[in-house]
């Protein structure tokens, strides 16, 4: 059964010739012209992935993402004609998972729609638990504890300390931590990496300063600490 993708713009030909690519590629839609209609539809019909312009009447993309990332985590592809960074880290910080420059391509617009599906499936069928010192991380039902105590991450900040505590004796670059949380499309925001190790460390470190489990490998990257590195604290 094809997955339903909820498209949003406030252009009504881009939603129609978006539309038309998708059902002829074996996916479900539902279009919205608006941030406020999308939101309505979104919560009515709970599609598996949203299309979403961020220049919109009403109800921008950025407010929109806000909104609806406190109710459900159905992955979202920002549509945007901007070329600022700050833009697109911006939203990709609020929680989308991918973003298309405006104008593009209905075979790289497909492609990168398949590939943030393939992800979210992956990840739902990946149950095992991981534990590094006081850390635990449950990838099945997406639970971080601390010390016995669970706390609450973004869907970003859950894949990226995810990928870092499955290979604790891996050193990752900026740019390849983005890839695996945000996909291979991602190019150019590495900074995003930057603000969300920043706030894993404030979450899950005694001493974010002085950290003893997001480790810093400088002029390469991140690392997880490995079980034999951390000495035990009372």
């Amino acid at each position: 059964m094809g997955k339903t993708i909820l498209i949003v713009d406030d252009d009504r030909g881009i939603v129609d010739l978006v539309a038309e690519y998708l059902v002829e590629s074996g996916f479900h839609t539902l279009t919205a012209g608006n941030g406020r209609e999308a939101l309505f539809v979104a919560r009515r019909e709970k599609p598996d992935l949203i299309l979403l312009d961020i220049m919109m009447p009403e109800l921008s993309g950025y407010e929109f993402v806000r909104l609806y990332r406190r109710e459900r985590d159905v992955p979202i592809i920002l549509l945007t004609a901007r070329l600022d960074e700050t833009d697109k880290v911006m939203g990709l910080e609020l929680g989308a998972d991918d973003y298309v420059t405006k104008p593009f391509g209905m075979a790289e617009l497909i492609a990168r729609i398949r590939a943030v599906l393939r992800r979210v499936s992956k990840e739902a069928t990946e149950s095992d638990v991981l534990r590094i010192g006081a850390v635990m991380l449950d990838r099945g039902a997406r639970i971080v504890a601390v010390r016995d105590r669970t706390i609450s991450l973004t869907r970003s900040e859950f894949d990226l300390l995810a990928t870092l505590m499955t290979n604790p004796e891996r050193v990752f670059s900026r740019q390849e931590l983005l890839e695996r949380v945000k996909g291979d499309s991602m190019e150019g925001v590495e900074r995003y990496i930057d603000f969300h190790i920043r706030n894993l460390r404030l979450k899950i470190e005694r001493d974010p300063a002085h950290p003893e489990y997001i480790l810093t490998s400088f002029g390469s990257g991140y690392r997880f600490a490995r079980e034999w590195e951390l000495v035990p604290r009372k």
